[in-house]
């Protein structure tokens, strides 16, 4: 799921040309039809993205988007990260990164997350909360 802003179009972009079909909306425009269409993705073909700080931010702060798409699907999920060692900086509240030609792009993948799925509020947000941990280091600019 990437978001339906400038930055959102860039990454849509570059999911394409990579062979992802990119499903636009976020937690501020479009979320929960973009969130059943993701359902729907990662049923029929296993696999799914979903940036988790959402398109305003802020940075660092794990959505609930993520844990519901893995609670209605029964999937793990894979935290990973990007990183270049040359890069231009967006000035936007995530520092959005757009990888300079030629650089050196690092993925990091973490370890497989299985959440089982609750209807308690309050375990949702223990196993957002435990997502956001795990994935803090990566997520902070």
């Amino acid at each position: 799921m990437i978001s339906q802003s400038k930055d959102g179009e860039i990454v849509a972009k570059m999911a394409l040309r990579n062979g992802w079909n990119a499903v636009r909306g976020s937690s501020s425009k479009g979320g929960m039809k973009a969130l059943k269409k993701m359902i729907t993705h990662l049923k029929e073909n296993k696999l799914a993205a979903h940036i988790v700080d959402g398109p305003n931010g802020p940075s660092g702060i794990v959505k609930p988007g993520i844990i519901h798409l893995a609670h209605a699907t029964n999937a793990v999920i894979v935290p990973f990260s990007v990183s270049a060692d040359k890069a231009w900086y967006f000035n936007s509240w995530d520092k959005f990164l757009l990888p300079k030609p030629f650089s050196k792009v690092i993925l990091r993948f973490g370890d497989m997350i299985k959440f089982d799925s609750v209807k308690d509020r309050e375990i949702f947000e223990k196993q957002r909360m435990r997502l956001e941990e795990i994935m803090l280091p990566s997520l902070k600019v």
